[in-house]
């Protein structure tokens, strides 16, 4: 039963060969380690064509991949500097803001304490200016004494220094000094948008209270987003700034991003690799920072020896080119393969120089291992 099924086999594969007993007695097969010997019959029924490589240039592909980034300038953590009981915020993640919204309102106790402090520093100053114009103009005439005069002038150039610095506090919790008075005083503050954005993350609730090193938000501004891509030390010599690039993600492979290299790092990280960092062409809103993306690079092109791929067989997990030893007889000879195009394939093992003055088989190379893997099994 297995010589009728291994015959069978090669029949089969003999395509127009006769049926005739005689015919199949005079068809046969030689086999060595990694040559094939077959009848003229059987070469012309395979269909065989040999050819020699050629020379093309081939398009190379660099396949990475990286994350959706942000530069530190487009991004935003907002907090309070003076601390305080988060009151009402409307925000959530995703949320277009314009700059100048209110992001939140804070209140707490010692907002009160700071606007009457400035208030009375205030109306201490104007006392404090007008002691010491008195005491200027008597020691002018000799009327006051320079120690007293002196005096006058520390108290007046403190109390200066005093409603600036309570000044400056309140501009820091977004109240202007110089419409503050007696007759609008708050307990509660207002934070605004610094920036156009979105809302990347909400940290906190009503009713926390929050420390001034506490982060209740955090902004994004897209108009800068970037690709920031891992590329290997082996590869980099092949980029260039300016150089296109197209981007991709898992979820939606169909959809391409048009990128182009802005920079390139010079900082190799442990496993030898460097950040490219790249801008998109046109923004996506669907781009979220921190979402992981692919992209593929094309490298400058190489002339390269090519076969047509059709000339290459894989064989336990390699892959191999027929080379014609005679006529009928065809050796099995490994290579290493480059990139791929418009039906060529690279061949960029060390063989490739001595590949190149000899003839290869162009066309029934499948056929041939076929022939080798039935009369193995026989």
């Amino acid at each position: 039963m297995k010589y009728f099924i291994t015959l069978s086999i090669a029949i089969s594969i003999l395509a127009g060969c006769s049926s005739n007993k005689s015919e199949e007695t005079k068809t046969s097969i030689a086999l060595t380690e990694n040559t094939v010997t077959i009848s003229e019959a059987q070469l012309q029924n395979a269909g065989i064509a040999i050819a020699k490589p050629e020379q093309k240039i081939i398009s190379s592909i660099l396949k990475v991949n990286g994350v959706i980034d942000v530069p530190p300038q487009n991004m935003l953590s907002v907090s309070v500097p003076l601390g305080g009981y988060l009151k009402t915020t409307e925000l959530l993640p995703g949320m277009h803001i314009s700059k100048g919204d209110v992001l939140a309102v804070i209140e707490d106790q010692q907002y009160i304490s700071l606007q009457e402090n400035y208030l009375t520093a205030k109306a201490k100053l104007n006392l404090t200016e007008a002691e010491f114009n008195r005491q200027k103009d008597l020691n002018t005439s000799k009327a006051s004494s320079d120690k007293i005069f002196q005096q006058a002038q520390n108290d007046y150039t403190a109390q200066k220094i005093l409603v600036k610095s309570l000044s400056e506090k309140l501009k820091l919790i977004s109240i202007n000094p110089d419409k503050l008075d007696e007759t609008n005083l708050s307990r509660s503050v207002s934070i605004y948008s610094p920036i156009d954005g979105y809302v990347s993350r909400v940290n906190v609730n009503i009713g926390k209270y929050v420390n001034p090193s506490d982060v209740l938000f955090e902004i994004v501004n897209p108009t800068d987003i970037h690709l920031a891509l891992t590329v290997y030390e082996k590869d980099i010599n092949q980029l260039t700034v300016g150089q296109k690039i197209i981007a991709y993600n898992n979820t939606n492979p169909e959809k391409k991003y048009p990128c182009k290299i802005i920079l390139i790092g010079q900082d190799l990280t442990q496993d030898r690799s460097i950040v490219v960092h790249c801008h998109f062409e046109n923004y996506d809103k669907t781009l979220i920072p921190g979402m992981f993306m692919n992209a593929e690079i094309e490298i400058k092109s190489e002339n390269n020896y090519t076969v047509p791929s059709d000339a290459i067989v894989s064989y336990e997990s390699k892959q191999f080119v027929f080379v014609p030893k005679s006529k009928t007889e065809f050796e099995l000879v490994e290579i290493i393969t480059g990139n791929s195009e418009n039906g060529f394939t690279a061949i960029i093992s060390d063989n490739a120089t001595t590949l190149s003055q000899q003839t290869v088989v162009t066309k029934g190379a499948y056929n041939l291992l076929m022939k080798m893997k039935n009369s193995s099994e026989e």
